[in-house]
């Protein structure tokens, strides 16, 4: 029996693993299926993360024990710690604290203008931190970013990341999506990282993700432009610069960038939202002028 299958499970509800009760299916992709699971020791939720059986190889195997060590080293507030990731009952299965659901999702319904900004810092924050320890994410995107309670962030899967995304690319599956043109070919970098966290920002602002070849203006600019500083638009511009050497270096220097231009930001969008708001209240205040009755000729 090959260990894919050997170790490969479908989990049922109310079915327990090791301390953990499964309560249901969250999500399933190309690389592995993931569980809401209650921890019947600590009395906590948490989700089981569980690949799946045509990927789980013993090379596979050494990669996660290897990014695992790595990605324990990161200590951050807006980084989603690993619990565990080891076999229980026979099973692998990757553990992490539960969100109460993907950035994804929380993008079906509006964002406001505030919110993006905050949201802004924490990811840049998360992703700066990690390039400091010289770790790459290779994976950024709205499914991969958790919301907690306290409108907080948590970046999930580093580490994981790079081993999904290269199993699931062996094995022919999956989109260009958030990916980086260089790191589609083979050559990821901190830059790479960078040119996600631009198309995220896009969908944050704008509502729209850009595609391929990432002209700007990209879908949604002028709904940008209506709101943002134009040093917030060059911003998000040179982040999804498809030549590597025209962004941000890292994320540490994007993050750098954003905070010097957040505060005139905000306030070139409350200066704005005044204008509307006074501009409208001054329309709904005038008379209405009363239609003139046409007479009819005799």
């Amino acid at each position: 029996m090959s260990l894919a299958r050997k170790y490969y499970a479908v989990f049922k509800v109310r079915q327990k693993v090791g301390k953990y009760r499964v309560e249901r299916k969250l999500a399933s992709g190309g690389f592995a299926t993931v569980y809401q699971a209650l921890d019947t020791i600590e009395g906590i939720r948490v989700a089981l993360k569980v690949p799946h059986a045509a990927v789980l190889t013993e090379s596979v195997l050494k990669d996660f024990r290897h990014e695992a060590r790595l990605t324990a080293q990161l200590d951050h507030a807006h980084i989603l710690p690993l619990k565990n990731a080891s076999f229980i009952d026979g099973h692998f299965v990757i553990v992490s604290p539960l969100g109460e659901k993907t950035l994804a999702d929380r993008m079906h319904s509006r964002i406001s203008f505030m919110t993006a900004m905050e949201w802004t810092e924490q990811i840049l924050d998360a992703v700066a931190y990690a390039h400091r320890q010289k770790i790459i994410h290779c994976d950024i995107k709205p499914e991969n970013i958790l919301l907690f309670s306290g409108n907080r962030l948590r970046l999930t899967d580093f580490g994981i990341a790079k081993i999904a995304l290269r199993t699931v690319k062996a094995r022919g599956t999956g989109t260009v999506g958030y990916m980086a043109p260089e790191q589609a070919a083979g050559k990821p970098s901190q830059r790479s990282d960078v040119f996600s966290l631009g198309l995220v920002l896009c969908r944050l602002f704008m509502g729209h993700l850009p595609e391929w070849p990432y002209e700007w203006p990209t879908p949604g600019y002028d709904k940008l432009k209506n709101k943002a500083h134009p040093d917030l638009i060059a911003f998000i511009k040179r982040s999804i610069e498809m030549n590597p050497k025209k962004r941000y270096a890292d994320a540490e220097q994007m993050l750098a960038a954003f905070r010097r231009l957040k505060a005139r930001s905000i306030g070139f969008y409350q200066t704005r939202s005044r204008r509307r708001t006074a501009s409208a209240s001054l329309a709904s205040t005038r008379p209405r002028r009363k239609a003139t009755p046409v007479r009819g000729r005799r």
